[in-house]
């Protein structure tokens, strides 16, 4: 569809965060204030987040998700390697404790790094399909990070590319909170 617009996430260690993307003048907001999770958009409007699509967004906004994945996910099975790009990555799946199917990590057989998700996202419309891939990483304050992200979710390509990462930024609890109903 060639739109473009800006994404912006905020977030706050242990696990708070408020991602806002603009897109032609239409605003998506997605926040988890530490226990609840919302979502604001047109076509749904202000709502709370529940069941496995809560579950989903409390395992994303951990602060230290790639360090926590042992708490994250019940269990581990390295199922082989496979072609991402041009990189040889080990394919490991890792299954959520609310049951499901698991999610699939795609480790960088050089770097170690993830270059690679796949999971299920549940929402309004149900249960789809997201795959995302995460390129050209640089070092930002000692931590390697991607500026490139690829999310393909039901045959949608959404290009992120990330312009900066700001670390330790003053940022108030209440700015994750779900707004007031209107």
């Amino acid at each position: 569809m060639q739109l473009s617009g800006t994404v912006e996430i905020h977030e706050k260690a242990p696990n708070r965060s408020l991602g806002t993307i603009t897109i032609n003048g239409a605003t998506y907001r997605q926040g988890f204030d530490g226990t609840s999770g919302w979502t604001d958009d047109p076509a749904n409007g202000l709502r709370d987040q529940t069941g496995s699509e809560l579950a989903e967004t409390r395992r994303d906004t951990d602060f230290y998700h790639v360090l926590d994945l042992r708490k994250l996910y019940s269990k581990f099975t390295v199922v082989g390697k496979d072609k991402v790009g041009e990189r040889e990555a080990y394919v490991v799946e890792a299954s959520v404790p609310e049951g499901g199917d698991p999610e699939k990590l795609y480790f960088d057989v050089e770097s170690g790094l993830v270059i690679r998700d796949k999971s299920q996202r549940h929402g309004p419309d149900g249960v789809s399909e997201f795959q995302q891939d995460y390129e050209d990483y640089r070092e930002v304050d000692g931590v390697k990070l991607p500026f490139t992200i690829r999310q393909t979710n039901e045959g949608t390509l959404v290009i992120i590319t990330v312009e900066a990462y700001h670390h330790n930024e003053a940022l108030e609890d209440g700015e994750f909170a779900k707004p007031a109903t209107q």
